[in-house]
């Protein structure tokens, strides 16, 4: 999927949303801990109740790497389940790899060739053999963390050399390694009135924006600081609808969030002349 096709997707669904599958066995509601496959079938009831209002999922491999082969297997089956329910929905690898050399080509080639990933979120810090290796897949992204929503990302990325702040060396280096086709960066949504300035080093990337609900952060202000002629964003929420409701209907009450977000998404596109 390139940007265009990725827009036009934004398009049709009147929404730039995407749904964090954050799955912890720990939270998801009880009744489902008695069935053969707790994480598949909470995704399962997520994805079914929410993908009329989202372009985009974005499982984090942590919570599925943190069981073991059983968790590997309920994402293997989600992203699976995803494909047959939309060929053309955009899927995220939230993995945060960040190695060299053979190794980067190793990850690339587990989720490009053998996992049916879109997108795969990346650590930069490595420099450029990090990432290049996810650039050479047609119709894939890498989705490089440029500056990120935790309390802790002060410690880093603001560094500033006099010049400029390091999270904007990032943007101005990494954006050499490929094409708004197939790069992608992480902005945090609590950094949203930064996201004019960001759009200065990045106006034709499309940027993926967590921390919208549970973390604080506004859809409008990340709308009008950040959109561009295509749209440009990627909204992730995550614990504010899949964890929306833990009794036997947090499905429909998951519906509920997405729909609320999709409906504001779609005034933002509106206001924008996008649609």
């Amino acid at each position: 999927m390139n940007a265009a096709q990725l827009f036009e997707s934004i398009r049709q669904k009147k929404s730039f949303l995407c749904v964090g599958l954050d799955t912890d066995i720990q939270k998801i509601p009880k009744h489902l801990l008695d069935t053969t496959d707790p994480i598949f079938n909470f995704n399962k009831e997520i994805i079914d109740a929410t993908i009329a209002y989202t372009v985009a999922y974005k499982p984090n491999l942590a919570f599925y790497e943190s069981l073991g082969y059983s968790g590997m297997e309920s994402l293997e089956k989600t992203v699976k389940y995803l494909r047959q329910k939309q060929e053309d929905i955009f899927i995220i690898a939230d993995a945060k790899r960040g190695d060299i050399g053979n190794t980067a080509a190793m990850y690339a080639r587990a989720f490009f060739d053998h996992q049916d990933y879109d997108a795969v979120t990346l650590a930069p810090y490595m420099g450029a053999d990090s990432v290049l290796p996810f650039t050479t897949y047609l119709g894939k992204w890498a989705i490089i963390l440029a500056l990120t929503s935790n309390k802790s990302a002060s410690d880093f990325q603001y560094f500033n050399d006099g010049k400029q702040a390091l999270f904007e060396k990032v943007m101005e280096t990494s954006k050499q390694w490929g094409t708004t086709d197939n790069l992608m960066y992480v902005v945090g949504a609590t950094k949203a009135d930064m996201l004019k300035d960001i759009r200065k080093h990045t106006p034709e990337h499309f940027l993926l924006v967590p921390g919208v609900g549970a973390q604080g952060g506004s859809l409008a202000e990340v709308a009008e600081n950040g959109m561009n002629h295509q749209c440009g964003l990627l909204v992730n929420s995550s614990r504010g609808i899949i964890y929306a409701d833990t009794t036997e209907n947090f499905a429909k009450v998951a519906a509920q969030k997405a729909s609320e977000l999709q409906q504001e998404m779609e005034v933002e596109l509106k206001k924008a002349g996008l649609l």
